[in-house]
């Protein structure tokens, strides 16, 4: 065991509790975090490591969660190289020129340690000041995801420029997934490398795809970054999380992870039935329920602690990101009662 409960769980050892933490924890819902953050994008303030290394740890302090995550976003190295890309508050990532053509692949020239040193001055920050309990979480966005904000160029419902690109320009489509998991990779090898412990890949929209297509054009980019991670930072865990995606489990799990996220819509028992009795799994309270008030939230944390049925392999988290109206006090409430919960008793001297 380590003196880390997320890092225990990660590796499917047991833990003094379940540790928690939350997806875009970093922010949003803390009138801390907007009485420093400041106006304009999201990515102006990314670029200040203190103040980054600030924002990260806000929840630490006041949810004593049991992992800080990186206070980034998943379009920071593809804005650092210069492609074109901006986070308009309210909508989202934005490219005013969308990735359309193989002449767009020379706007993504490979990413290096100078594009994202304000990244690694923050995380080098925040490993000097987070306890030794608490790991740094790195993340990236996954290539599909990364991609589909590219070729889309903001947010989208249906996806149809990037699906029409898999299908009438896969060359093309597995060209630039090839950047962007290489990206992917060096983003998060840099924060691990600085001192960060664990990682998440986000694909959050990966469930908007088929089976098929997800096994085809995505499954083999994802693996790719894991692999090479695992190789790279051995015994780091990795989880990889995305959204509606009950249908790619297996396919994302075979990826490499060493965690699977799950959202609200999968049940952690279901997930082990299909996979394995060792998974482990990071989730999964429907982000609702907080916004319900404490006892309807505290109410569904128990029941994924039943769910989960005393597994040491669980990672307690929402099934996808606070929202921003939360009330931080619930998302406070929910991190002790889980503790209080799942707390073992002290060994016999």
């Amino acid at each position: 065991m380590t003196d880390s409960p997320f890092l225990n769980a990660g590796a499917g050892r047991p833990a003094q509790h379940t540790p928690v933490w939350f997806m875009r924890q970093a922010g949003r819902s803390l009138p801390e975090y907007r009485e420093i953050r400041g106006s304009g994008s999201i990515l102006d303030a990314i670029a200040q490591p203190e103040l980054s290394a600030e924002i990260t740890l806000q929840p630490v302090r006041r949810h004593n969660v049991d992992a800080a995550v990186l206070f980034s976003d998943i379009v920071v190295p593809v804005h650092a190289t210069g492609f074109g890309i901006d986070v308009t508050p309210g909508t989202g990532p934005v490219a005013e020129q969308p990735f359309r053509s193989r002449n767009d692949l020379q706007r993504l020239p490979p990413l290096t340690p100078e594009h994202i040193q304000h990244v690694t001055e923050t995380v080098d920050i925040l490993v000097n000041e987070l306890p030794a309990s608490v790991p740094l979480l790195a993340f990236a966005g996954a290539p599909f995801t990364v991609a589909s904000y590219l070729i889309e160029g903001a947010p989208s419902r249906t996806y149809q420029h990037t699906k029409a690109m898999m299908h009438a320009e896969p060359q093309l489509w597995h060209d630039l997934m090839e950047c962007l998991s290489d990206y992917a990779i060096e983003f998060i090898s840099a924060q691990l490398t600085h001192g960060a412990r664990a990682f998440q890949l986000f694909d959050s929209w990966a469930g908007s795809l088929s089976a098929g297509d997800y096994d085809t054009f995505v499954a083999p980019h994802s693996t790719r970054v894991f692999h090479t991670l695992n190789e790279r930072h051995a015994d780091v865990p990795g989880i990889h999380f995305g959204i509606g995606c009950d249908h790619l489990l297996e396919s994302m799990y075979a990826a490499g992870p060493q965690v699977l996220g799950l959202d609200w819509r999968t049940r952690i028992s279901s997930a082990r039935e299909r996979m394995g009795s060792d998974l482990a799994v990071q989730g999964n309270l429907d982000p609702a329920l907080v916004l319900a008030g404490v006892n309807v939230a505290l109410d569904g944390a128990m029941e994924v602690l039943r769910d989960n049925g005393g597994h040491p392999g669980h990672i307690f988290n929402l099934g996808h990101g606070v929202q921003p109206d939360t009330d931080p006090g619930v998302l406070t409430e929910v991190v002790a009662f889980v503790h209080e919960q799942t707390a073992m008793e002290p060994s016999p001297s």
